[in-house]
């Protein structure tokens, strides 16, 4: 069975040979130690190639300016304006390869709200002959995976920051289903573009991460999770389509609005400590209905030993591959330690060798 029946299968419940393994690809820039790491994964693993879904979709215009304020850090200034006045968010944007860090977002209240509601529907428009030539360019190495970056609710946490969006869901709950109303508006109308000029049929969308316990209840997971995701999904499921959910966190509780949205594949599914469900467990859930993929903690692919990786996927095969279907074994993350390539590529070889001796 080649990589791109295989991937098929795992995403519409039927058996596969084997497990199929993936890697998320986001490599730290100009990192030459995992070049060794690149060459094998493109040889060895089973391949999806991520092509941005919201490529037609005419974004908003913005300001930008930038003020370095250290050696190390630089302040990001960034004006959107709407009909009803400027929206503006600062961000630390680091000089030296380490994470940045919001000062200020978007939304910081109500009226903010009314700014971004304000804004006309962006346009969607262009062609899509890119993700045909990405589709033939993979072939029977694997798929091509559409992806629209964060779900409506992901979207608007993301324009509130995380702490003001649980607030914000308390003091003006209304307000927030509006935006998540207009976001899922946004991004129904991409999906209806790409799917009439024949774009697909593997679509994935995040920032689900942002609404689960214990900051969110699970009646939040389903207010704003499920209720705006489930359209989207149905719109792909009617054309045939599939939907990959990327979601961290504490799942176990919430376990059934991902089948209640209807999703096709959710990664990463982790046990304790960073999460709270096993694969196991979510098997006895999911089984025949949503194909796990992950969960090797992507720490343990830089601190772990070969041998105990081999021990991890094959206790992964046991927990969740009975059936033959529904497991694509995949770390939790790309990976992502700059200049430690070659510590983690005995870990990521054992992983991949243990999966093809199946």
């Amino acid at each position: 069975m080649n990589s791109r029946e295989r991937l098929r299968r795992c995403y519409c419940h039927e058996e596969t040979d084997r497990p199929a393994v993936y890697s998320r690809t986001n490599y730290p820039d100009n990192d030459p130690t995992y070049a060794k790491l690149k060459d094998y994964l493109e040889k060895y693993s089973d391949i999806k190639r991520i092509w941005n879904g919201r490529a037609c979709e005419k974004g908003y215009n913005y300001e930008q300016t930038r003020e370095k304020i250290s050696s190390e850090y630089e302040r990001i200034k960034t004006i959107l304006h709407t009909p009803m006045g400027d929206l503006e968010s600062l961000y630390l944007n680091s000089l030296a390869g380490k994470p940045g860090m919001h000062e200020t977002y978007f939304i910081k209240d109500a009226d903010d709200i009314g700014k971004y509601l304000s804004l006309p529907m962006p346009e969607v428009a262009g062609d899509v002959i890119s993700f045909f030539e990405c589709d033939r360019e993979i072939g029977e190495r694997g798929i091509v995976d559409v992806f629209f970056g964060c779900n409506p609710a992901g979207s608007v946490a993301e324009l509130c920051g995380s702490e003001n969006f649980a607030m914000l869901t308390v003091t003006d709950r209304e307000l927030i289903h509006e935006l998540c109303s207009k976001q899922m508006s946004v991004i129904l109308n991409s999906v209806k573009y790409l799917l009439s000029n024949g774009v697909g049929p593997y679509f994935s969308m995040s920032g689900e991460e942002y609404i689960v316990p214990p900051v969110h209840s699970p009646v939040d997971f389903f207010e704003f999770n499920v209720k705006y995701d489930k359209p989207i999904i149905d719109l792909i499921h009617d054309s045939n389509g599939r939907m990959h959910i990327h979601c961290h966190g504490a799942l176990k509780k919430v376990m059934q609005g991902f089948l209640d949205m209807g999703a096709d594949v959710l990664h990463p599914i982790e046990p304790p400590t960073m999460g709270d469900i096993s694969a196991k467990d979510a098997k006895a859930i999911l089984r025949g209905k949503v194909c796990i993929e992950g969960n090797i903690q992507i720490s343990k692919m830089y601190e772990s030993t070969p041998s105990e990786i081999f021990e991890v996927t094959e206790e992964l095969i046991k927990d969740a591959f009975d059936d033959h279907l529904g497991l694509i074994i995949s770390p939790t993350a790309s990976p992502y330690m700059f200049g430690r390539g070659e510590a983690c590529f005995p870990q990521y070889k054992a992983m991949v060798d243990t999966v093809l001796e199946v």
